[in-house]
């Protein structure tokens, strides 16, 4: 099975919030080839939360989870501790009062 870039999977990330009118912008860009993702939700409430893509060894299915939420300070805390250890760590921050990011559709989930 042939594996997207990570420079193209965010691209198409973005032009589907777009299409759906909800702002998003890369806060940290990674490696392009092979570089993790992490999805901040802020819902421009003080709050956000942090998404990150995990593997499950049993089954094999890849599935967006949250690695932190709450406050926005804290939140911002804990992807800055994980970009300090991973400089091809890509970060994309999508803001919606609703929370919508989009991440359980097909082809992203």
């Amino acid at each position: 099975m042939t594996r997207l870039t990570t420079d193209f999977w965010v691209h198409a990330y973005l032009t589907r919030l777009r299409l759906a009118d909800i702002p998003a912008f890369v806060v940290q860009k990674g490696d392009a080839t092979a570089g993790a993702v992490m999805i901040k939700m802020n819902t421009l409430d003080g709050q956000a939360c942090c998404y990150q893509r995990s593997f499950d060894l049993m089954s094999g299915e890849r599935a967006w989870v949250v690695l932190a939420e709450g406050g926005e300070a804290d939140v911002d805390a804990s992807i800055a501790k994980q970009c300090s250890f991973d400089s091809d760590l890509w970060v994309i921050e999508v803001e919606d009062r609703h929370g919508r990011h989009l991440l359980d559709q097909e082809g992203l989930a």
